[in-house]
């Protein structure tokens, strides 16, 4: 409940601030030296992980936590993939269909309302599975990389982009300043790399590559906080005003947040 609320409450500035046309992405952009705009690095992020994962067209794709379909419509138009995103957010699966039937590739794409640990999907139903910063909701990690690898065909391959911690665990100031940019953008906690890679290994994934890009994901974190220092004053006088809602307010400062917490050396 705690997570449909966020994301439908926070749905307006994600919308105006973060998304463009071209990419209707949530996540952070991946920057290189080519990289000239915030649209360019949200497109690199989706390009990325197809490479990673070694994405063809026909591949069928689990977009596990879809978001409102911007990578699944990006694989489907670029790649030719075949996918199907999930994502328990009814107004995001309603807002990705309407995506996906604009940009003509509802032939290609389709959108459930299912929990990513608990599909209804038959086994061995796709050839990749792809998360992009939906992994970090799910309270008990290990129950996703269950349900990843029985959704996986013999060969398949899962691909994720999300923060990890450093280590575990931090000192109390540095725990408290982690939980409280996470726990306003509905977020339990974050494994380490070390425990994540533990616990595909222990679902059965074989050949588990953690690749640290953080260098690459730094200019979208400080594009965030920038953002940020502007519209976080503005959304204290809408709250006072009772235009804003509290989970609104806590998402544009935890947006501040996020960024000491990339400062301190703990992602």
């Amino acid at each position: 409940r705690k997570l449909v609320a966020y994301f439908e409450d926070t749905e307006r500035d994600y919308r105006l601030w973060w998304m463009t046309s071209t990419a209707l992405a949530m996540h952070f952009g991946f920057y290189d030296e080519k990289t000239r705009h915030h649209a360019e690095a949200l497109v690199n992020m989706n390009r990325e992980l197809a490479t990673r994962a070694g994405l063809q067209g026909g591949d069928r794709v689990l977009d596990a936590g879809c978001g409102v379909g911007g990578s699944a419509i990006w694989l489907a138009k670029e790649l030719g993939a075949r996918v199907v995103g999930v994502n328990v957010v009814p107004g995001d699966v309603e807002r990705g269909r309407r995506y996906a039937r604009r940009r003509n590739v509802a032939d290609l794409v389709t959108f459930d309302l299912q929990d990513m640990t608990r599909t209804n999907f038959p086994d061995e139903s796709f050839d990749v599975v792809w998360a992009i910063e939906s992994v970090c909701h799910v309270p008990d990690k290990r129950e996703f990389l269950a349900e990843a690898r029985r959704l996986l065909k013999p060969g398949g391959r899962l691909v994720i982009a999300d923060a990890f911690r450093h280590r575990r665990p931090f000192g109390p100031e540095d725990e408290r300043l982690l939980h409280d940019w996470l726990s306003a953008w509905a977020v339990p906690d974050l494994m380490t790399p070390d425990e994540f890679i533990a616990a595909a290994g222990g679902n059965g994934f074989t050949r588990v590559r953690f690749d640290d890009v953080s260098a690459h994901v730094r200019p979208s974190s400080r594009r965030m906080h920038r953002l940020m220092r502007v519209l976080y004053p503005l959304g204290v006088a809408r709250r006072a005003l009772g235009l804003f809602t509290d989970a609104q307010l806590a998402n544009r400062r935890s947006a501040l947040d996020q960024y000491r917490v990339v400062r301190r050396g703990l992602l």
